[in-house]
């Protein structure tokens, strides 16, 4: 658990809320959290999904994880401490995107269960939407644009999500997409047509 070390701060309420920020938008900020193994396609569709939610005059945002580690993120390393961390910061940065009434996503390898588990408690019900690539790793390995399996494979990565590393499949997910069978437009329209059955705009 992270501990609190800050002392002497007090939460500051503002005049306008998410719901205010919500009506000037026309839209719920949720956070969609896509994860799954590395070249699962979630980066991917999470453009996919910002661009057609852009077309369609919504405000979105994709927090993608190798962007994060260039800034925000870039003290920490792939250790299981380290990714937890990791995550914690996302979780925390997302809720605030989402309180902003931005529809947010995430694109994280995200491995372990109980770091989106705590990101999901960050939100009220409704306001986290777990989107599972659900590949096989051979497909992954096949896809791997950046050639990471086969340096994981020849050790020259070490802790490779997957290979060296654990990854924890979500429980009960929102939504499950197996990218290996739905290209990017049905993935797409998977998650669009989601988000319109409940509300989101």
């Amino acid at each position: 658990m992270t501990i609190q070390k800050s002392t002497n701060i007090t939460w500051h309420k503002g005049e306008i809320i998410k719901k205010d920020r919500e009506g000037f938008l026309h839209q719920k900020g949720i956070v969609i959290w896509f994860t799954g193994l590395s070249s699962s396609g979630k980066s991917t569709l999470a453009r996919s999904l910002e661009k057609r939610l852009f077309m369609e005059g919504k405000l979105s945002f994709v927090l993608d994880g190798d962007n994060i580690r260039h800034g925000l993120n870039k003290n920490l390393g792939f250790s299981p401490e380290d990714r937890e961390e990791n995550i914690r910061r996302i979780g925390e940065v997302a809720k605030l995107f989402s309180d902003c009434g931005i529809i947010t996503m995430t694109a994280f390898i995200s491995p372990y269960r109980k770091d989106r588990d705590r990101a999901r408690k960050l939100l009220k019900n409704g306001e986290f939407v777990e989107v599972f690539l659900d590949v096989p790793l051979e497909t992954a390995e096949e896809r791997d644009p950046k050639g990471l399996y086969k340096k994981a494979r020849a050790g020259e990565i070490q802790e490779f999500t997957g290979i060296s590393a654990p990854y924890e499949e979500p429980l009960d997910p929102e939504i499950i997409i197996d990218t290996s069978e739905k290209n990017i437009q049905e993935s797409t329209d998977i998650i669009y047509n989601y988000l319109k059955e409940k509300g989101v705009i």
